[in-house]
């Protein structure tokens, strides 16, 4: 909550102040108790894609009860404003209405008569399609407790809650809260509370014993992942889990929930973690794709790295303004690295696929402009416009491989970064807190048999210099093969995200800028492939490899919500990429790394 001043008028509406670490003073609400919260989703609902909430509390007094909603939901790393879809505010106590006012943009203020139960109440709009906030169709409801679920300004986050689902008598509900009765569920506190999403209507959903535990897949529409898609869901589940709790020693979870959506609206695909399930949204040419076992790795060792084990500037979480940290690279970055590893291990992939994966990070990497880590990850929540906003998602996973490489050398590969996750994972996490960066890089010199990380971080974490592969990489046995090749280019940088694909960058002189593509527009198609395909730009490649110089090339756009199609003219140029292989002249020790790297495993 952005908090701004307060004139009190009245003794009456006096609210008690105590002071962030900013020294900004904060209003505090009067104490409340008995908090439970009861959503409502029925098919008139679903007609005005709205959802609605009530909340349900004890007060001990006349004393103001201030109300705030999250302004982000932890893992989704921007200020959403949650409170800019509510409408239809209303409280009241012993059925009479309160009067009630707005302190700041997402904080209501009631005051109650006297001691005795009030209840709040508002609608929802449930437009938006993304997973962290909550989306309504005929049949269905996505929602995310930072949307729905106000709490006691300035109380803390350390009280109990109940949540009821009111719905459709034959509609399902999954989620990963604990049932307390029919479509009843309970957290222990606010952070559980926000962290465990809805789905609420008609879907599929099955389950399986994974590693100990039942894992449901639940998918919407219905019919949307049958047949050999599902078996593939459940295989890739079925594999990846075993080998990613092996990192840490335990699986932290008693059930674990996939939650997908999937809709033609959507460009690409996305998943946003919780502490025992997450959520995915796709496009329909994502489902069976060979990308979705890496996402589901992803979003899975997240239920480790970042739900439990976090960066200390992340422990606890707030939900009332943003929450940056510079290892924002270790909790995204090193989780992607470990989705590849987790591919691998379990046999997804093989070795080549591996190697692949690692080179096109590489390649993303280096076509944008130099940027530190820790700046990267500290930069996300301003999303910048360079192209730049989820670099710490490639760079901070090569970071983890280098990292995890020098590790293993240092200890004649009897560590790894799987000790150094699992050392923090206990030491930390454990204990109730969160990791700073000196524990980071302690805990990697430790594992590497004592050698410094102290240049390393200064060069290439906090630094902006490129990345030492070639010193790296052959200590497991790899090296680099650089290959030229005469490649088609349109000259633009892009951005996916929820609503397309983006262009952020033009450059001087391209097929693009002749023919008018501007930063901003949306990439619809070229060449007519479309751009909501994650391999069009492989496809447009291999299809214009041959073409001569100067053809006609149709690049259709959307410029401010119109779609208008640009003429370019195919031009080329010489690229030189890196491709990750094995090296043949590899000493014992190097391979050792390498076999180990790839299996999960450490000398004795």
């Amino acid at each position: 909550m952005r908090t701004k001043s307060i004139v009190l008028l009245a003794p009456v509406l006096a609210a008690l102040f105590v002071s962030r670490a900013s020294g900004q003073a904060v209003a505090t609400s009067a104490p409340i108790t008995d908090i439970r919260y009861d959503v409502t989703f029925t098919r008139a609902n679903a007609e005005r894609r709205q959802v609605s909430t009530a909340m349900t509390f004890t007060v001990g007094g006349t004393e103001p009860v201030l109300l705030s909603l999250p302004e982000w939901t932890p893992g989704a790393y921007e200020i959403d404003n949650f409170a800019r879809n509510v409408a239809n505010f209303a409280a009241e106590e012993a059925g009479t209405a309160l009067s009630w006012d707005k302190v700041d943009p997402d904080t209501w203020r009631v005051r109650p008569r006297g001691v005795g139960q009030v209840t709040v109440k508002f609608d929802y709009l449930a437009d938006s399609l993304d997973n962290a906030n909550t989306w309504a169709r005929p049949d269905f409801l996505l929602f995310n407790g930072t949307n729905l679920f106000p709490y006691a300004e300035g109380r803390g986050y350390d009280f109990p809650a109940s949540v009821t689902v009111s719905t459709e008598a034959g509609w399902k509900i999954v989620t990963g809260m604990t049932p307390a009765a029919p479509r009843r569920y309970s957290a222990s506190n606010y952070h559980d509370l926000v962290d465990m999403p809805f789905f609420v209507g008609q879907f599929d959903v099955d389950s399986a014993q994974i590693s100990g535990t039942w894992v449901r897949f639940a998918s919407y529409p219905v019919g949307s992942v049958t047949g050999v898609a599902r078996v593939a869901v459940w295989e890739a589940l079925k594999r990846v889990i075993p080998v990613e709790a092996k990192v840490f020693g335990e699986v932290p979870w008693t059930t674990y929930s996939v939650l997908q959506i999937s809709d033609p609206s959507y460009s690409g695909g996305s998943g946003l973690e919780h502490q025992n399930s997450h959520v995915d949204v796709l496009g329909p040419g994502m489902i069976a794709s060979t990308v979705m076992p890496s996402l589901y790795a992803h979003e899975i060792f997240h239920a480790w790295n970042v739900k439990r084990l976090r960066p200390s500037d992340l422990w606890p979480y707030r939900y009332d303004e943003e929450q940056p940290t510079t290892l924002l690279w270790v909790s995204e970055g090193i989780t992607d690295y470990y989705a590849d590893l987790a591919e691998v291990r379990a046999g997804i992939i093989d070795a080549k696929g591996f190697y692949l994966a690692t080179s096109d990070k590489m390649s993303q990497v280096e076509v944008l402009p130099p940027t530190a880590l820790e700046d990267a990850s500290l930069s996300t929540w301003v999303h910048p416009r360079d192209g730049t906003e989820y670099i710490y998602y490639p760079k901070g996973s090569l970071a983890g491989l280098l990292i995890d490489i020098m590790i293993r050398d240092g200890s004649d590969n009897h560590s790894s970064l799987d000790d150094v996750m699992r050392t923090l994972y206990n030491s930390a996490y454990k204990a109730g807190r969160g990791f700073t960066p000196d524990e980071w890089w302690a805990t990697v010199t430790k594992a590497a048999n004592g050698k410094s990380f102290r240049d390393f971080s200064a060069r290439f974490v906090d630094g902006r210099q490129p990345f030492p592969y070639d010193q790296v990489f052959p200590l497991a046995g790899l090296r680099l093969a650089r290959d030229t090749s005469r490649v088609p280019q349109l000259g633009i940088a892009s951005l996916q995200d929820s609503t397309g694909l983006h262009v952020t960058q033009v450059l001087a002189e391209s097929s693009a800028a002749a023919a008018g593509v501007q930063p901003g527009d949306q990439l619809i198609s070229v060449g007519g492939f479309n751009a909501d395909d994650p391999n069009w730009t492989e496809n447009f490649r291999s299809r214009y490899a041959r073409q001569a110089e100067g053809t006609a090339l149709p690049v259709v756009i959307k410029r401010d919500g119109a779609q208008q199609t640009l003429t370019a003219h195919l031009h080329f140029v010489l690229r030189i990429e890196s491709r990750l292989v094995e090296d043949s002249r590899a000493s014992s020790k190097a391979k050792r790394i390498r076999a180990g790297l790839l299996a999960g495993t450490t000398t004795p």
